[in-house]
């Protein structure tokens, strides 16, 4: 995650929280006046839109006072879906045996971009079968994680 990522996770969990909900992870997109912020939330009962109207309105007021986004963007809160982001060690435990697609700041063995299954995830490092072959990742280093879904 970025910094800016870290702080809005820092500013805005505790109200999310208060709702009652999760915050799975928090993406910001910059793209000049196109510029999105996504807020990620989860909960056991699952997500309506109703849930998602009632975090982006308390959201708002916060990021309105703290102002901590210089430019224009557009706010969209959201369940993270079938093919969930991954942004903490614990999301990566969550799915260990499942298929994975992560993408790397600094690439390892030539190449940003993994997808496999997730073998393990322990202190700080996951381990991704692709194509047969193990490698091993530092989370420090994933830019962007997610589970794949698959359609038999």
């Amino acid at each position: 995650m970025s910094q800016l990522e870290l702080k809005l996770t820092a500013m805005l969990e505790p109200a999310v929280e208060a709702l009652g909900f999760e915050l799975v992870g928090i993406e910001f997109v910059s793209a000049g006046k196109h510029s999105i912020l996504r807020i990620f939330i989860d909960h056991e009962d699952g997500i309506t839109v109703d849930n998602c109207a009632d975090v982006s309105h308390q959201a708002s007021a916060i990021l309105d006072v703290e102002d901590p986004i210089s430019t224009e963007y557009n706010l969209e809160v959201s369940s993270p879906g079938m093919e969930r982001p991954l942004f903490k060690e614990a999301h990566y435990q969550q799915v260990v045996g499942e298929v994975i697609q992560v993408k790397l700041m600094v690439p390892m063995d030539n190449r940003r971009n993994f997808k496999g299954k997730l073998v393990s995830c322990d202190a700080g490092t996951i381990v991704v079968e692709v194509d047969g072959q193990h490698y091993q990742l530092a989370i420090a280093n994933i830019n962007k994680g997610n589970v794949v879904a698959i359609f038999d």
